[in-house]
């Protein structure tokens, strides 16, 4: 028997409903907070955050490895490695094509994280 706990994910929900109620409205649920948490996690490293920007702004939402390797000063292992983080967290997905892997943003939970930490002004 593993003692690792299981491995949860984000759903790309494009449905228009938001996966949780905004952190200012309403406490968030321990489940949905472990869910969350390794999305949050991955977005925390300088390199990660600068490599989910290229992606999510690539002009024909995607982007080659070869293309993202050259913008750091790291070697490709290691974007490889960081890559590899956003993949498991849901953040990306991935297509490999011959030699190259193409990385596209997944939107869908890009907008669920942005709507979890909207925060209303209050009221005057």
């Amino acid at each position: 028997m593993s003692k690792q706990p299981p491995v949860l994910t984000l759903t790309d929900l494009n449905a228009g409903e938001p996966c949780c109620t905004p952190l200012a409205q309403q406490r968030l649920p321990a489940e949905t907070a472990t869910v969350l948490a390794p999305a949050f996690k991955a977005l925390g490293d300088p390199v990660r955050l600068q490599l989910m920007s290229m992606i999510a702004s690539a002009e024909d939402g995607e982007i080659c490895v070869c293309d993202l390797t050259p913008a750091f000063d790291l070697s490709g292992p290691t974007i490889s490695h960081h890559l590899r983080t956003l993949r498991e967290a849901g953040l990306v997905d991935a297509d490999r094509r011959g030699t190259w892997v193409y990385y596209r943003a997944r939107v869908g939970v890009l907008r669920q994280l942005a709507a979890l930490l909207s925060v209303a002004e209050p009221a005057a």
